[in-house]
């Protein structure tokens, strides 16, 4: 386990280093308290320097903000086409995540937080974390984001398609966008409806929909053991128990269904963190798992659904004649196209980097099968 050290009133002490992105422990760390001021906080941190954070919690709140906004005054550079500006803007968001997570905080060996006005975060942290075994250094950022899950993880998120909610954990995709929910909840099913596998099930949102629409067993897999024991959780609160399995750590489960249904990251990039997993997958690793395994997961006349958006191709990332490619070579036929909108704020969000992109997305479920099924339409467009 990687370890910081600092000096505190002459005293050299120490502290586990954790970062759910991987982040190397700070080889030179310094204390910090309300007289810092926000210059000279920035400079330090774009310097490699790491505060320790020893005064407010709030006022280190608004120093974070304060940081923020020195860093956010260089814009991110335009590339000369939309996939070399994704790169750059992503670029530019790793410096000022790097930047911003050298102001430190320290969770005592309870997970208590020993600083003035600071909110009682041990519970927030033996959910994000596990059970505490000593004091443990992290970033401030990281920990407002443990905050943040553990709120979401309590209240909930509503989903419309179930009439209900779903509980998100801290490192696991919330199914905030309810338009891939909707494409689920409502295509039709094959004939065979008694097994259904959900891929990558994350909270078991579509796990729960296949279920509620009748599939007799459902199986849910995922390769996060956070996502699993999140499935776990949901389908208990929803008393599907008895319909639902959640299995892993892996991506197909053993034997054949009727029904595969897989809503991999819809973007081929490189993940920082572990809620990013979600959003992005490298080489589109897991789009091709799934592709080039479904024939020898389906039962006969069977269908495998996969939900993706085509925001990657808006991007310059992926191009539709490649997935095309994928779907052929794996022995797939489309059967039908099933298109939707997004219907989230960012959409309509024109101050957001990727406004254009996003204004021209469309969300897919792809219907496939592995029997010689001639395609209804063009899959192209």
């Amino acid at each position: 386990m990687s370890t910081i050290h600092w000096t505190e009133t002459g005293i050299l002490r120490s502290a586990h280093w954790h970062s759910e992105s991987a982040t190397p422990p700070p080889s030179r760390v310094v204390g910090a308290d309300d007289r810092v001021k926000a210059d000279t906080a920035h400079r330090l941190a774009c310097e490699g320097t790491a505060l320790l954070w020893q005064g407010d919690f709030h006022n280190a709140r608004q120093l974070l903000q304060a940081m923020g906004r020195r860093i956010d005054r260089k814009p991110s550079r335009q590339g000369g086409s939309p996939a070399e500006s994704f790169h750059l803007h992503r670029r530019a968001r790793a410096h000022r995540a790097r930047v911003l997570g050298r102001l430190l905080v320290l969770l005592e060996d309870d997970y208590s937080l020993n600083l003035r006005r600071a909110p009682d975060v041990r519970q927030a942290c033996t959910e994000a974390y596990g059970p505490p075994s000593g004091p443990m250094a992290v970033s401030l950022t990281e920990l407002l984001g443990v905050i943040g899950a553990h709120q979401w993880r309590t209240k909930g998120v509503e989903v419309p398609a179930l009439d209900a909610r779903i509980h998100p954990h801290y490192g696991v995709f919330s199914p905030v966008r309810g338009e891939y929910v909707d494409l689920v909840a409502h295509a039709p099913l094959p004939a065979g409806r008694r097994t259904a596998f959900d891929l990558g099930t994350g909270t078991g949102v579509l796990a729960i929909v296949l279920a509620r629409r009748g599939i007799d067993h459902v199986v849910a897999s995922d390769i996060s053991p956070r996502a699993l024991a999140c499935a776990r959780e949901n389908i208990r609160r929803l008393r599907l128990t008895g319909r639902v399995d959640v299995v892993g750590p892996g991506l197909f489960p053993d034997g054949n269904a009727h029904l595969v249904v897989c809503n991999p990251p819809w973007i081929p990039a490189r993940p920082t963190s572990a809620v990013e997993q979600g959003v992005y997958d490298p080489g589109s690793s897991m789009l091709r798992a799934f592709l080039y395994g479904l024939t020898a997961h389906l039962e006969p006349g069977g269908e495998g659904w996969l939900i993706l958006s085509d925001l990657a191709e808006h991007l310059g990332l992926r191009t539709r004649s490649e997935l095309l490619a994928d779907i052929k070579a794996a022995g797939l036929h489309v059967l039908d196209k099933i298109d939707t909108r997004p219907q989230h704020p960012r959409a309509r969000d024109t101050a957001d980097f990727l406004h254009a992109a996003r204004a021209a997305e469309v969300t897919s479920l792809w219907r496939l099968t592995g029997a010689a099924t001639r395609p209804l339409g063009p899959w192209s467009r």
